[in-house]
């Protein structure tokens, strides 16, 4: 722990000391660029003033701008030698007390030059050179302080969440993230799916789960206006029946779920999906014991009602975490599923955290595993789906697009290595399926594959309705 917070100590204090350093140069070069705007202002009204008290006969060299402004010959009356020029007393009393018009040009002057507006001959263009690089240098300043505060962020995230760990749970569920968000999911025929039924479950006491159950495509026109004990009767037919678990943030009517459970209904599988405790309009905090807990209750529901009838998991993304974790409980209790489908899975939280596009900026921070993936175990996330594949017995399908930015393929073909090489299958298919990137299903549209039915009918075999 110790060498963790020296290394982060030590990067943290290279940070800010670069970023010093930037900010003392900065700052002396505009010191000294006021500077020496200050003394070519105070040579400029030197030479004007021993012009204006030039002797008789006296040859005074003055700059371009300031020549411009006196010229060497002035009219006699304002020569010291002319009879009409005004006594010393007088020059003393202008001296001491001069008008507050000339006060309001001098100050007036001054702004000119740090502005750059001042233009009296070559004097002039340089003066607008000055304020140019006086303003840019504003600007820098302006850039340093939003790049502090940036940097100040960046340090603090790391150990707000190591003294914080519910944060970094929150982060891995994302529950809180509810997309669409004005969808009443009391109501799925608002999403197209007007022959599926809304209900809700208690897999333990103070939580209830909403799920939705799909009847297959072949059946809406008589599930309209039906009740819950039809749609109970209904799974009592010979199509087989799916079992979704989906993935973090949203809901059970997510656009893409959707979109799935309507490809699979037209297939003919009953669809059954469910919010897991804390998501969508189901009660509880989310966990990933709840979680399992939540599938392994629904599942049991389904298998009470199907009897013999082929029962299929399919989970994507988070919900691959979930779906080994209630196959293996199954197979432990010699109860396994007729086949199990990983659309998108990873191999463990950690590793899924450490390729995850939001830890780029910090994956090569000293300390990333103590501050972050030591987070989310200590919340007891660990959804090791890589340990549950070495106690399945069943069929496993994976299914992966090479585009995939939130879960890299490597997770999915290191799963997939593991799998194949697994003692416990017993002779049990294991199959990865990827999808190229020119296709562009990235994380979560390979249900728009045209090829997803036939890969389905191949793995299953006789159990899958006819395409």
């Amino acid at each position: 722990m110790y060498r963790y917070l020296l290394l982060y100590s030590i990067f943290s204090y290279r940070l800010i000391r670069t970023t010093w350093l930037c900010d003392a140069a900065l700052f002396w070069s505009r010191e000294r660029k006021l500077k020496n705007a200050a003394v070519k202002e105070r040579s400029f009204r030197a030479e004007c003033g021993a012009e204006l008290w030039r002797k008789p006969g006296e040859t005074v060299r003055l700059n371009p701008g300031s020549a411009a402004l006196f010229p060497a010959e002035r009219p006699p009356e304002h020569r010291r030698d002319s009879p009409t020029a005004p006594t010393d007393s007088q020059r003393g009393m202008r001296k001491r007390n001069p008008s507050p018009g000339a006060e309001q040009q001098h100050d007036a002057a001054d702004r000119a030059l740090l502005d750059g507006k001042q233009s009296s001959g070559g004097d002039g263009q340089w003066d607008k050179t000055m304020g140019r690089k006086l303003r840019r240098t504003g600007l820098m300043w302006r850039l340093r302080r939003i790049f502090l505060w940036v940097l100040g962020i960046y340090i603090a995230i790391p150990l707000i969440i190591k003294l914080f760990p519910a944060i970094q749970a929150k982060l891995v569920f994302l529950n809180f993230v509810r997309v669409p968000y004005f969808i009443d999911l009391k109501r799925p025929q608002d999403q197209g799916l007007n022959h599926t039924r809304n209900f809700y479950l208690q897999p333990e006491e103070g939580v209830n789960i909403g799920v939705w159950h799909t009847v297959p495509a072949v059946l809406w026109k008589e599930a309209q206006g039906k009740d819950g004990e039809w749609f109970e009767k209904s799974l009592q037919s010979t199509q087989p029946v799916m079992l979704y678990l989906h993935g973090n943030a949203g809901t059970r009517g997510g656009d893409h779920r959707v979109q799935l459970y309507k490809v699979l209904s037209s297939l003919g599988y009953h669809v059954v999906t469910f919010d897991y405790r804390g998501w969508g309009d189901s009660e509880g905090s989310p966990s990933e014991r709840g979680m399992t807990q939540d599938a392994l209750h629904l599942y049991q529901w389904l298998k009470q009602r199907i009897g013999r009838k082929s029962l299929y998991i399919w989970g994507h993304s988070l919900g691959t975490g979930v779906a080994t974790n209630l196959v293996r409980r199954l197979c432990d209790r010699g109860t396994p599923p007729d086949a199990v489908i990983l659309e998108s899975p990873f191999t463990n939280i950690r590793e899924e955290a450490k390729s995850h596009p939001f830890s780029m900026v910090y994956r090569y921070l000293p300390g990333f595993d103590w501050f972050f993936l030591d987070a989310i175990t200590a919340n007891d996330i660990r959804f090791a789906s890589d340990e549950n594949v070495n106690h399945i017995s069943c069929p496993v399908l994976i299914l992966h697009a090479e585009d995939d930015a939130v879960v890299p393929l490597h997770l999915g073909k290191k799963l997939y290595n593991i799998a194949a090489q697994s003692k416990s299958l017993n002779g049990h298919k294991v199959q990865f399926i990827p999808f190229p990137s020119s296709l562009g299903y990235r994380h979560k549209f390979i249900y728009r594959s045209p090829q997803l039915p036939h890969i389905l009918s191949d793995f299953l075999g006789a159990t899958h309705p006819r395409v």
